[in-house]
């Protein structure tokens, strides 16, 4: 079987090896497990730099074919896409003529394209993996919202699963709900139960961006702190902001209490998590929180806002923390918590549930994904 991957994953070649954003080569790794030949369609990285926490494809039979990255955000890359957006759809029917199955990664500036170049081959077997919002109700990108429209369009889009986080109603047959994984049934360890009534660690594992709000979860920690709830934050992960919440930190005299860690690779942030007392993360989107799912597999209570399937994932605040993107109501929800609830046994219900969802498990999804 001929598998092609349409993806917006900026790639490095180096030594014979295309190297990518580890979290998601890992679980692509595991898709092209199943198949004899691999087609990756996607950009290269202008800089060429591999990161920490980046992976390489393991496959013996790859080939790579080179798109333009492009965006919608201003004017003058609008104006590119326009330029660059037929070369793209040309590449990529070039492709799906010659391969058995194509499986988009979205939302995505390339998922959006391959959504289109899809639906001139009706009888291509397909799979998509949407890591977004799948809520119907949530606000989002006219990107994503276009895409989700083809992709549950059964006139426009045939043969095709696509995979979805959480449980939606009223869906179309194509939407087949996903959970995604980190750890493997073998990487399962007993966990330490903690103690609360000392400092609190809480641990941040995600993209230094707005989106994310590292400093508002800052500010979550340094008004525990004024309340005289003694905590500690790490951070781990880069962006855009990275600097900003660097200069916060500094400015704030918040060295002693908040610690900025970076990219760090899966075994670094594995034993933080599993240390901490909180895991927390207050996005203003999420599709699959991966670093929430695996806090719990460790048994760092989850803290999150009420977006995407973190409601699901908490069970509705029985297995952790949902809280408001604001500083004094996430720190009352917090206080009451810690006040009244029984820490250890929400600790318990988050490793429970969150060890249900093992490689192994998605991996076997994946299988009868692309063989059935």
């Amino acid at each position: 079987m001929r598998l092609t991957i349409f993806t917006s994953v900026e790639h490095v070649f180096r030594d014979n090896k295309f190297y990518g954003y580890g979290p998601y080569i890992r679980e692509m790794n595991i898709w092209i497990k199943y198949v004899d030949e691999v087609v990756i369609v996607a950009p290269k990285s202008k800089n060429g730099e591999i990161l920490p926490m980046d992976l390489h494809y393991e496959h013996p039979k790859l080939q790579f074919v080179e798109i333009p990255s492009f965006n919608l955000t201003t004017f003058p890359n609008v104006l590119k896409t326009l330029v660059v957006s037929p070369l793209i759809l040309y590449r990529m029917i070039k492709v799906l003529r010659k391969v058995d199955q194509v499986h988009l990664r979205c939302p995505s500036n390339t998922g959006l394209l391959g959504c289109v170049a899809q639906i001139f081959f009706p009888k291509l077997k397909k799979s998509t993996k949407f890591a977004g919002n799948w809520d119907p109700n949530s606000n989002q990108p006219l990107s994503y919202r276009l895409q989700k429209k083809l992709l549950a369009n059964t006139t426009l889009t045939k043969n095709i699963k696509v995979l979805v986080y959480g449980e939606w109603p009223n869906q179309t047959k194509n939407i087949v709900p996903f959970i995604s994984a980190t750890y493997y049934e073998h990487e399962i360890e007993k966990t330490e139960e903690r103690d609360y009534t000392g400092v609190l660690n809480f641990v941040f594992v995600g993209s230094i961006v707005v989106g994310k709000r590292p400093i508002l979860t800052i500010k979550i920690i340094e008004e525990l702190n004024r309340r005289r709830i003694p905590s500690q934050l790490e951070l781990f992960g880069e962006g855009t902001m990275f600097e900003e919440t660097k200069a916060y930190i500094d400015e704030n005299n918040l060295k002693d209490v908040i610690f900025l860690r970076g990219n760090q690779d899966k075994e670094t942030v594995k034993q933080s998590l599993k240390k901490a007392h909180f895991n927390i993360l207050p996005s203003k989107s999420e599709g699959w929180p991966k670093a929430v799912a695996e806090g719990m597999f460790f048994g760092a209570i989850p803290i999150a806002t009420r977006i995407s399937c973190l409601d699901w994932m908490l069970d509705y605040g029985n297995r952790g923390i949902l809280i408001e993107p604001n500083v004094k109501v996430a720190a009352d929800s917090i206080s009451q918590v810690l006040k009244d609830a029984d820490l250890h046994n929400m600790a318990t219900k988050a490793v429970q549930w969150s060890q249900q969802y093992t490689l192994d498990t998605l991996e076997e999804a994946i299988r009868k994904t692309i063989e059935e």
